[in-house]
């Protein structure tokens, strides 16, 4: 994780710019811009539909509400929906119980509905 790599980092006596301690954001920074990728929490391999402990990958949230991965992001922004990074770059978890799966379902269906009919 990045917090940690600036930890290492600091422990280590090296200095960010300006003579300053580093924190995560240095390092997430320093690996964008340097084309470093973030370690998966899963290996190398695709993220998969739910994760061990239940909560859903992107993907899956978007196959289980009939979304693209787009409008999930756009959920998570606006908090219809709520998930977790371990840290920035990291796949996301998304929880979601049985009752907001149907709701958002029936929000979804009502949506494409109303854009059918406008059209």
């Amino acid at each position: 994780m990045d917090a940690e790599i600036a930890a290492i980092l600091n422990q280590e006596g090296f200095v960010a710019a300006r003579g300053c301690a580093f924190k995560g954001e240095n390092v997430w920074l320093l690996r964008t811009r340097w084309g470093i990728p973030t370690v998966k929490i899963n290996g190398v391999h695709q993220n998969p539909m739910r994760w061990p402990d239940g909560s859903f990958s992107i993907q899956g949230a978007a196959a289980e509400l009939g979304l693209t991965a787009q409008t999930v992001f756009d959920y998570l922004a606006r908090g219809l929906l709520t998930g977790r990074q371990l840290a920035k770059g990291q796949p996301w978890q998304i929880e979601l119980s049985d009752e907001q799966i149907s709701q958002l379902r029936h929000r979804v269906r009502r949506i494409k509905r109303s854009k059918k009919e406008a059209s």
